[in-house]
């Protein structure tokens, strides 16, 4: 017992000598991490790509790093969540370009209309070597990496009446994002865009709060909006990139072990998931057709019209802004090398 006693006031000594002097003590050092990865939507490629990055991560580094996933807003509404990844409150955060414009307006560049014309186009850009390099670090002065990009799907109209010409748009009050590459192009054709938490879609739909909203129809599916409002318009706007966040203090917290990981376990995140996405935009369409919902496309010279007003406003909007024009010029040099092979 006295052997006992001893020994235990020789580590009590040895723990209250560290502490003083700031020395490091093994047990705490070797605390299990934790890293929290959010999203607002949930059985689609963003979700998808949060459980492969989760196994990619289990697989370099064990249990040194635990990721926890909390889908459709497990962690607060969209505005929080992006709040949440500036402040550290949250290790990481996945979502559209869209919704993270207001931490930098930069990421508009990713959501100009017309900019790429289909899945390909996305994944051979964003997945270029250099580019990535480049895309991963662009927003480091704001306290954030990326480390997952994926094609998440083209824009859609959802309303609750059918849209099948460009008259059919004026009035509408229609959930938009928060970007005024939504905004102010929808604006231009007589929407009223109204900015709400995916939270609120359906309550607002059901009470006559708004018409419609803009979303690709994989999420339209996953949150069974046939139930709410069965009509889509395929005004193909733009293609969808979503992206992971994570807090740069966090990330650079970690040992090079796991910061390695998380680098590489995003990259290998995403060689699955884009095919998958692909696929799931054409699955999402097929069982909102069997759900009874209904898909709608404008006359081709309306449809013709529609784009050319969308891709005009939104240089119109980003023109005064040459941090965006410079990161979209990056990108449309790209898809001039791409499109020439």
């Amino acid at each position: 017992m006295m052997i006992q006693m001893t020994r235990r006031k020789l580590m009590g000594c040895a723990l209250a000598t560290g502490l003083a002097f700031g020395l490091p003590f093994t047990g705490a050092a070797q605390a299990q991490q934790t890293m929290k990865l959010a999203s607002a939507t949930i059985n689609d490629v963003q979700h998808e790509w949060q459980k492969e990055f989760q196994k990619e991560v289990e697989a370099r580094v064990g249990d040194a790093l635990n990721v926890e996933i909390y889908p459709a807003s497990q962690l607060g509404a969209i505005p929080r969540m992006s709040e949440g990844v500036l402040l550290g409150t949250i290790e990481a955060f996945t979502t559209p370009t869209s919704f993270v414009t207001n931490v930098d307006p930069r990421f508009q560049a990713f959501d100009v209309p017309g900019l790429f014309m289909d899945a390909d186009e996305v994944d051979a850009v964003i997945h270029d070597e250099d580019f990535r390099d480049y895309m991963e670090t662009l927003f480091l002065d704001k306290g954030v990496r990326i480390i997952g990009a994926i094609f998440n799907s083209p824009t859609q109209i959802l309303t609750r009446e059918p849209v099948t010409t460009l008259d059919g748009f004026k009035g509408l009050k229609v959930r938009t994002f928060a970007s005024p590459l939504q905004m102010e192009p929808m604006s231009a054709v007589g929407v009223n865009p109204t900015p709400l938490a995916l939270s609120e879609v359906t309550p607002q739909l059901q009470a006559g709060g708004i018409d419609g909203m803009l979303a690709g129809i994989p999420i339209l599916t996953a949150f069974k909006f046939y139930d709410t409002a069965k009509h889509v318009t395929n005004i193909n706007m733009n293609q969808i990139v979503s992206v992971t966040l994570v807090n740069e203090a966090w990330f650079q917290s970690q040992s090079d072990e796991v910061k390695t990981a998380i680098i590489e376990a995003g990259r290998a995140a995403e060689e699955t998931v884009f095919p998958w996405g692909v696929e799931n935009v054409e699955r999402a369409e097929k069982a909102w057709l069997e759900n009874g919902g209904e898909v709608h496309v404008l006359p081709e010279d309306q449809q013709a019209e529609l784009q050319e007003t969308f891709v005009n406003v939104a240089n119109d909007v980003i023109a005064d802004q040459p941090e965006v024009v410079a990161v979209k010029d990056r990108i449309v040099s790209k898809l001039e090398e791409v499109r020439a092979k």
